[in-house]
């Protein structure tokens, strides 16, 4: 599970409700018990249960969870249900639903991802790049594992991943063996990535025998030229694919038996529809 403070979920809170609800106020309604329902309209992969739980759960209301995070329901299925002042249940209502319907529509994109990969590769994996919506970063991490897929790189520390942009600023840019020897010996402990513009790049790369491949916007056939090629210089290397993958092309790219899938497209994800209802307790 990604940590995510108690922090962070006041932040979440006070971008909504840092003045109250007005109108439970007005209305002198506040005070009354209630309770809040969540319903998924469309039905498919679920995420930020636990986070709405807690989240909830800071505005003094007490929530039970009817499903998990991960899981995967059926159109109207009830997700949660919380309980607590008409108060507190108004000023929750709409950052936990706000935060339900961009998780779940971020979990279900990247399930409905897998789902086709695996079709065509049952090992293959979906990996999320680092490229998520500013100020989203670790509900999208863990939304996109909810729907099974994998972090390609929570940050830029975690793998070594050589970019043309790097290779501009070394003193021969075309010199991938000394880039490699030189990434090698300085940071011996990480997984070496790195990325092909071209055919001819990849050509080179291969030869200097890092760790995986990155193929970005490459296609079909340059693919099989890639993975021929790659099995005669570099046998223990692992290509992986990136660029333009999302549900609209992987239904093709899953098809090239290149079985590591490089995307950020589920950050994009329309929101799911979450119902929310709120009545007084019975």
């Amino acid at each position: 599970m990604i940590f995510i403070s108690d922090s962070q979920l006041d932040a979440w809170l006070q971008e909504d409700i840092q003045g109250g609800d007005i109108t439970t106020r007005a209305l002198g309604i506040g005070e009354q018990r209630g309770e809040m329902h969540f319903y998924h309209r469309q039905g498919g992969c679920i995420s930020a249960i636990a986070l709405t739980c807690r989240m909830l759960a800071r505005l003094g209301l007490e929530s039970i969870a009817a499903v998990r995070d991960g899981d995967r329901v059926e159109p109207g299925a009830l997700l949660l249900q919380a309980r607590g002042s008409a108060a507190a249940l108004h000023q929750g209502w709409k950052a936990s639903q706000n935060l339900l319907e961009w998780s779940c529509g971020v979990s279900d994109y990247a399930a409905r991802m897998v789902d086709i990969l695996r079709r065509y590769q049952p090992e293959g994996q979906i990996a999320c790049t680092r490229k998520s919506i500013p100020g989203t970063r670790l509900a999208a991490m863990q939304a996109v594992l909810d729907g099974g897929a994998i972090l390609h790189r929570a940050g830029c520390a975690e793998t070594v991943l050589l970019f043309t942009n790097h290779r501009r600023f070394w003193p021969q840019p075309d010199d991938w063996r000394g880039m490699v020897a030189r990434l090698r010996r300085q940071a011996p402990e990480k997984t070496l990535i790195v990325e092909a513009d071209t055919p001819q790049e990849a050509a080179a790369a291969l030869a200097a025998q890092p760790d995986i491949l990155q193929l970005d916007k490459f296609t079909p056939a340059q693919i099989a030229q890639i993975q021929t090629q790659a099995a005669t210089l570099a046998p223990r290397c692992r290509l992986s694919l990136a660029g333009g993958i999302n549900l609209n092309s992987i239904e093709t790219i899953a098809q090239t038996g290149v079985g590591l899938l490089i995307t950020s497209a589920p950050y994009h994800a329309a929101p799911a529809d979450i119902k929310v209802r709120l009545m007084p307790c019975p």
